[in-house]
C-alpha cells in the first residue's frame, strides 16, 4: 500500500534523525549486549555464548560492593544537588527583579568556561593535607595539625561530582518556575492562603517537572562518572566505573567490562524508573486532594 503524501513527509522528516539513533545509541547497547555473553582469554575472544560473566558479577562481593557505593555516592549527590539548586533557582524565578535574571543564569554557567578536570584538580587544592582548607583552619586556630580524611575518599568525590553538577541541576528547574501562572499564586493569596500553602499547592506540584529533570540529569552521570573517583577517590572512593575502565583496559577482559557495564545501566535505569514512577504517584495525589 503506497503511502500519502504527508506519510512519505513525515518519514523523511524523521529518517535522519532514526538513522541516528541507531547508529549512536541502539548499534553500541547491542554491540555491548553481545559481548556480554562472549568470554576472552588473553588475546583470544571465544564467542561462544554463555552467562559465565553475568554469574562472575552476582556472584563477586567487589562487583556488588562497587555497585553499591556507586549507587550511593550517585544518590547523595543527587540530593544534595538538587536540595541546593531548587531555591537558587526559586530565588531567581519568584525573588529576583526580571531585569537580573539573564545575569543570574550567566553566572550559574560560569563554571562551564573552565575544564571539568581543572576543577577536579582544584578540588585537590583545596581538600590536600597542605591544601587551602587545611591551612585556612589551622590559620584561625581550629586545628592543629592537618586533615587526612577530607581527601581520597568517598566525601572527596560526592563534594566534588555536587558542585561539577549544580548548574545542571539548576537550570532546569529554573526553566520550569518560569512557566508557573503567577495569576495562580495571586488567586490562592487572595482565597487566604500562606505563602507556605502557596509553595506546597501550587509552586512545588508545578515545578516537579523541573526536579524530575534535574534528579535524571545528575544522577544517571554520576552513577558512571570514572575521572572523578580517580583523582579524588583513593580506594575507598572508587566507582564500578572505575573497574569498567579496568577491565577494558588493563585486565583486558572487554566480556566482562561489557557484563559490568549492561548490569550499572540497568540499575540507573531501575532506579530512574522508580524514582519517575514516585513522582507521577505523587503529582495524582496532589491533584487529587
Amino acid at each position: 500500500m503506497p503511502f500519502d503524501a504527508d506519510t512519505r513527509r513525515g518519514l523523511s522528516q524523521i529518517s535522519l534523525p532514526f538513522a541516528f539513533s541507531i547508529l549512536l545509541l541502539a548499534a553500541p547497547l547491542a554491540l555491548l549486549l553481545a559481548m556480554s555473553f562472549w568470554t576472552q582469554d588473553f588475546l583470544t575472544l571465544d564467542r561462544t555464548p554463555t552467562i559465565a560473566n553475568f554469574v562472575e558479577v552476582w556472584n563477586s562481593p567487589i562487583y556488588r560492593t562497587l555497585m553499591l557505593r556507586s549507587l550511593k555516592i550517585s544518590l547523595i549527590v543527587t540530593f544534595l544537588t538538587v536540595s541546593l539548586a531548587y531555591p537558587a533557582a526559586y530565588y531567581m524565578s519568584f525573588v529576583a527583579p526580571d531585569n537580573r535574571k539573564a545575569l543570574l543564569v550567566f553566572l550559574i554557567t560560569i563554571p562551564f568556561w573552565t575544564s571539568y578536570l581543572m576543577r577536579i584538580f582544584l578540588w585537590k587544592v583545596i581538600l590536600g593535607y597542605n591544601g587551602v582548607l587545611n591551612e585556612s583552619l589551622m590559620g584561625i586556630g581550629l586545628i592543629r595539625e592537618p586533615l587526612d580524611f577530607i581527601l581520597y575518599n568517598q566525601f572527596a568525590v560526592a563534594l566534588t561530582l555536587s558542585h561539577a553538577w549544580l548548574p545542571f541541576a539548576v537550570l532546569p528547574i529554573f526553566v520550569v518556575m518560569e512557566k508557573v501562572n503567577r495569576s495562580y499564586l495571586e488567586a490562592a493569596q487572595d482565597l487566604g492562603d500562606t505563602p507556605f500553602q502557596r509553595f506546597r499547592r501550587i509552586t512545588l506540584p508545578l515545578s516537579m517537572p523541573g526536579v524530575v529533570a534535574a534528579t535524571l540529569i545528575v544522577f544517571i552521570p554520576t552513577i558512571g562518572d570514572y575521572v572523578t573517583p580517580k583523582l579524588v577517590g583513593g580506594s575507598s572512593g572508587l566507582m564500578i566505573a572505575n573497574m569498567i575502565e579496568v577491565q577494558f583496559k588493563n585486565a583486558n577482559n572487554a566480556p566482562l567490562g561489557a557484563t559490568l557495564a549492561l548490569m550499572a545501566l540497568l540499575l540507573v535505569s531501575s532506579v530512574a524508573g522508580l524514582f519517575v514512577w514516585i513522582n507521577r504517584r505523587y503529582l495524582k495525589e496532589e491533584g487529587a486532594a
